[in-house]
């Protein structure tokens, strides 16, 4: 079930599994939204109650005055309040989510049972340092992507590689019948990405419940000598490696539902 909570005068679009199961709070990464969750859900079903948000500026939820770190964490905790979900409970987070999920158990442990980390490195470079550029490598596209279209078929055009299997299925049509919309708008995560840009050890290593740490055995995003590193310096904290790029939740959902799973079955 899709509902809504406001915030400051801001929609906050989330999708609730419902049932009795236990609630995992889930946490999607940059150009995407909480329906990129629906077949982790489907696959707990009866045992895990998937929240899954739309954070701020993605899906159906409003665009924010900002995506600095703590503002995905406050309306992080907001839902949770909303909810009335006080008990502890386990918080999974891919990519650009699994960097707000680190950062909210570090400064709510009371609220984070455990932590699930899906391929989101500790270290995210600097803007100007080597490599580190304006938008990730292979995001380029995001500078001069469209918001909004007459058609589909010219904002796919326009959204680079990850258009087809990742865009497509989230297009939104415009309230008043006169095109398309992005299920983001592209400066949004440009400056999430900004916002994220730097050292996050402190976050990662700043909780001490249960960890899984998900990694890409393919990685461009997190290399294996930063996983290694994320698993021996934190403790309670067990690696699971999935075999392709940066994708696997989507490109190996199999793989990646096990894995979770194997873990939350531990808890």
């Amino acid at each position: 079930m899709r509902n809504t909570l406001t915030i400051d005068g801001r929609a906050l679009s989330y999708l609730d599994s419902g049932g009795t199961g236990r609630p995992l709070l889930a946490f999607h990464g940059g150009l995407s939204e909480g329906a990129a969750f629906d077949g982790l859900a489907a696959a707990l079903a009866g045992r895990w109650r998937v929240i899954a948000p739309d954070q701020r500026g993605h899906g159906d939820s409003d665009r924010a005055p900002h995506y600095r770190t703590e503002g995905f964490v406050a309306d992080a905790v907001a839902l949770l309040d909303h909810l009335g979900l006080d008990a502890p409970l386990p918080v999974l987070g891919y990519s650009l989510g699994g960097i707000n999920a680190a950062h909210l158990a570090a400064a709510h442990p009371g609220r984070i049972s455990a932590l699930i980390n899906a391929e989101s490195t500790v270290e995210v470079p600097l803007a100007g340092a080597p490599g580190a550029g304006q938008a990730p490598a292979g995001f380029e596209f995001l500078h001069t992507m469209r918001y909004t279209a007459a058609t589909r078929e010219e904002l796919l055009e326009a959204a680079g590689p990850v258009g087809s299997q990742f865009v497509a299925p989230a297009l939104r049509p415009l309230p008043d019948g006169t095109g398309w919309r992005l299920p983001f708008h592209p400066q949004d995560v440009l400056d999430a990405i900004a916002g994220v840009r730097g050292d996050h050890w402190d976050a990662w290593l700043g909780s001490n419940c249960p960890a899984l740490l998900i990694h890409a055995t393919h990685s461009a995003s997190l290399p294996q000598a930063t996983a290694d590193a994320m698993v021996a310096r934190r403790p309670d904290t067990a690696y699971e490696a999935v075999e392709g790029d940066h994708f696997v939740p989507f490109t190996r959902p199999d793989a990646f539902h096990a894995a979770v799973e194997k873990f939350l079955s531990g808890l």
